[in-house]
Formats: C-alpha cells, structure tokens, sequence
C-alpha cells in the first residue's frame, strides 16, 4: 500500500479535480460522510466535533451535519468564525449552519461519547497555538473524561510526512479515518503512537491517478506483499538452488553473533550456510549447529588484508555474503570489506552490518566507491547510530525523518539501506522506499540484528525466484518483525530474546505467509 506524503494528497485532489471532474467540495462530502459513519460505529449518541480553519476543519463540518441527520446531539467548536473560513470549508460550514446546526467558540466540550478531531490535517506547518492549541487541548480532556477521539485524516499536531509530533499540543486518537491512502506520518513514530485504530476510506479518487504522482512511492509492507514476495519452494528443490551464503562473523568473546546469523540464514531457508572465523569462533559455534560449515581463516587478531585470499577462495560458488557481526575490526577490516565487494561474482549478493558498517564508517569517503564497483547492489543495515556515524549525519536529524534519512544515503551510497528500528524503513537508490510495520519493543534486545542478518542473507542467496537485493531485502525485515511478533505472542515480549525470533517466531511467519 502507497503511502503519501501532503505534496502528494494535494496533488491527488487535483488531478481528481482537473481531470475527473471531482471537484475538492464533492471530495469533502465524501470525506465527511467517511468520518461520519465511523462515528457512528461507536455507536455515540453525543458527538463533540472541533473543527480548525482548512479543509481538515471542513471535513468536520460535514461530518457533523451527517451526525445531525442522523438524530445524534451534536456540538460544533470552531477555531474561527465561519465568516472568516475560505473556500470549501466555508461552504461546508454554511452548509452544517443552514441545516439547523450552531458553531460555537473552543470551549471544553460537555459530557459526549465521541470528539472528533478535524483541528488539523495534512496541511500542519507550524506548532499550533492560539484557538486550536486550545481545541487540541480539549479534545484530550474528552479522551481523558472516557470520550473516544476519532481524528479526520490523522490527528492534529502530527507532521503528516514524517510522523514527528508537537509533543505541547498534540491530539491522541483513539482512532484515525484517513483517506484514500494512509499518510505516512501516521504509521512513523512518534506520530504512529497517537493514531489508534487506522481506517482508511476510499472517497472517490480513481486509483489509477496515483501513476501520475511525481517521484518513487513510498510503500507500506503488509501480509500481503509478503506472500506475493516469498516464492513458493518447487517440488524438485535442490540446496544448491536455495543458495550458499558465506558468513563473515564472530571473535572471541562474540561468538554467539555468528551463531545467531548462520541459525537465522539456515531456518530462513538458505541451501547452504558456511561461518568463515578465526579457528576459536568455529569451535565455538559449530559443534551447536550441526547443519553449517565452517573455513577458517588462518590469520590472527582483527580483519585485514592478510584475509582477502582465504576469503576470496571461500566465496567460490557462494551466492550471498554477509558480514559483521561480532567480527575483530582493526585498521584494514574496510580496505578488506570493499576489495570484497569489488571482487564478487555477479551471482553472489551481500548484506553489511554491525562492526562491517563501523568500520567502513571510519572510510566514510570511500564507501560510495566500493558499494558502486560491487556487481550486485550491497544491503547495508544500520541502526540510528550506525546510520550516524556511517553518513556524519547528526542522530536527531535522521530520526525527525528516517525516510528522507535512509533514501538520501541510499543515493549517496548507491546501496540499499535498512534503517532499523522502530518502523524499520528500507530505501534503494532510484529513491523508492518503504516502511515495515511488523515488529515490537521486546526486539530491542542483543543479537536481534544478527539475526535479521542471517534471514537476508538467506534471501539474498536464492537463485530463483522474483525481486532484486532491494525487494528481498524489504521482506527480510517483514519477515524479521513478523516472527519477532509471532514470537512474543507466545513468549511475552519483556522475555523475548534473539534466539527466539528464528527459534519461535520464524517459522511461524513463514506459514503465515508462506505459499
């Protein structure tokens, strides 16, 4: 599912407009009588509507007159006049007064069932203050009270294109009716926390205009995508077409990340796994998981160019590396990671994470050059502070808006790039992006990202099937926060640990989805 930035919805309305002949007053009624009948639902009996000075304020006026015919109590707040509204939502508030409806100034709302939030919209470009500070401000002493608060588009104080929030003044929603399609800051945090219930109503904007929208989308992954993604195994699949991955990963002391990525890549469905490690990580881990193999690489101490000929050799007939996680980082380790790159077979993907990203961090200049000289397009996965010291980019700036954060490193680098986190957001270098709603807090756990390391490995190494390193890279993650939700249905998330999410949850995702 697309999901759009304001730019976008406006430029929606007016191709329905100018080429549809629905003009924005019919789209409003239609929006209106959306919000209306989600009220009603609840079945509320007295309905408190705030309405702001756009068309999001618009939308609630006609949403009122609907309640009004429909035989519930009904009171309007205005933040301002109806004399001094513009345009549509003029219209729809004379049209709300002519229909025996009165509009009163913010005051706080009597005893009600239901507050509707049509304050602010997509349209909110500055921290709201004065009448609608105000109306916001009741609208949470209804919810506070035992009110349910249903908010027209998305609620008032959230950035819809980056879910950044006015923490002062800000609606909290118990649900939102959004619509034609979800905007994106309502299923980003913080904004995704105060949208509650997520209903998306369809007002007669043809779905074919979306073609027409200017840039890459933004999508929302879902089951659905999934299932369409995962190619269902063949009757005569052999290992060697599920592919060979050859992991780079583990140090003494942090050999339990290597396990946790090759029992990720093997129950994710790799053919063939193999750890190549100094000779105590292979003692380590092997003798747990019987099923991988193991090279190891003779030199001592931390990665370095000494390893670039044992490696090369060992990625003969391999179709996905990753590297990273818990490996010895010295001062060669990102010479050694782009001359790795630069020498892989057309077949062979890669994925970089955790000490493989730290380290071509301090090579900060050097990394568009090695991820374009790669043959097949690398998935680098960071988290935020990762991400920060990868790009020099100030933490707080990537987080106020991790699309636009994670599809301008993507370009920069000419990579596919996995923002982890809460909404993990997957961007590639022609600017297409999407944001994954699966996962919860008890992810936030060591060794979780090793384990969605193992699980695009697994993918990435797939010889057949549909989908570059960017799409399977995007149903990696899916399948990630999937089986760590699957996981803590039955564990509990405040117990939850890495190894469950491939032990417990990832099977359990691959049969949901699977086909």
């Amino acid at each position: 599912m697309r999901l759009l930035t304001a730019a976008e919805q406006r430029e929606l309305d007016r191709l329905a407009s100018a080429e549809c002949a629905l003009p924005t007053r019919v789209l409003m009624e239609s929006a209106g009588g959306a919000v209306a009948r989600a009220v009603l639902a609840l079945e509320a009996r007295a309905v408190a509507v705030y309405c702001g000075p756009g068309n999001n304020g618009g939308d609630g006026y006609v949403a009122a007159r609907f309640l009004r015919e429909a035989g519930r109590a009904v009171t309007v707040f205005g933040t301002v006049p109806v004399e001094r509204l513009k345009g549509d939502a003029r219209a729809a508030a004379e049209a709300f007064v002519a229909s025996g409806g009165s509009v009163l100034p913010v005051a706080e709302a009597p005893p009600c069932d239901v507050a509707v939030d049509a304050v602010f919209g997509s349209g909110l470009s500055r921290p709201p203050a004065g009448d609608e500070a105000r109306a916001i401000e009741a609208l949470n002493a209804a919810r506070e009270r035992g009110a349910r608060v249903v908010a027209v588009d998305l609620p008032s104080g959230i950035d819809s294109d980056t879910g950044a929030v006015h923490p002062c003044h800000l609606s909290h929603a118990d649900e939102t009716v959004t619509f034609h399609l979800p905007k994106r800051g309502l299923v980003l945090h913080p904004g995704a926390a105060s949208a509650g219930k997520l209903v998306v109503a369809h007002i007669g904007i043809p779905r074919t205009l979306e073609a027409r929208l200017p840039g890459p989308p933004c999508e929302l992954l879902d089951d659905a995508w999934a299932r369409n993604a995962l190619d269902p195994l063949p009757a005569t699949a052999h290992k060697h077409d599920l592919g060979h991955v050859l992991a780079v990963a583990g140090s003494p002391g942090r050999s339990g990340a290597a396990a946790m990525l090759v029992e990720a890549a093997l129950r994710a469905g790799a053919g063939l796994v193999t750890l190549a490690a100094r000779a105590p990580v292979l003692d380590a881990v092997l003798p747990g998981i019987p099923e991988a193999m193991g090279i190891a690489l003779p030199a001592a101490g931390p990665l370095g160019m000494a390893d670039l000929s044992p490696l090369r050799e060992a990625l003969r007939g391999k179709t996905a590396l990753a590297v990273g996680p818990g490996i010895p980082r010295g001062p060669e380790t990102a010479e050694l990671i782009g001359e790795l790159l630069n020498g892989l077979d057309p077949s062979c993907a890669a994925v970089l994470d955790a000490d493989a990203l730290n380290a071509l961090a301090e090579h900060r200049e050097r990394i568009a050059g090695w991820c374009r000289r790669a043959a097949v397009m690398p998935v680098l996965t960071p988290h935020p502070a990762e991400f920060a010291r990868l790009t020099g980019e100030d933490l707080e700036r990537v987080e106020g808006d991790r699309v636009g954060a994670a599809s301008r490193a993507a370009q920069r680098f000419s990579a596919c790039i996995v923002l982890k986190g809460a909404r993990t957001v997957i961007a590639d270098p022609d600017g297409a992006t999407a944001i994954c709603p699966t996962g919860n807090p008890g992810m936030a756990t060591a060794g979780s990202g090793d384990v969605l390391t193992g699980i695009a490995a697994a993918l990435l190494a797939r010889r057949g099937g549909q989908g570059g390193s960017g799409a399977r890279a995007r149903l990696a993650v899916y399948l990630h926060g999937l089986a760590g939700d699957l996981a803590a249905e039955e564990i509990g998330q405040a117990s939850l640990v890495a190894t469950d999410i491939a032990r417990v949850g990832l099977s359990r995702a691959f049969r949901r989805v699977g086909r």
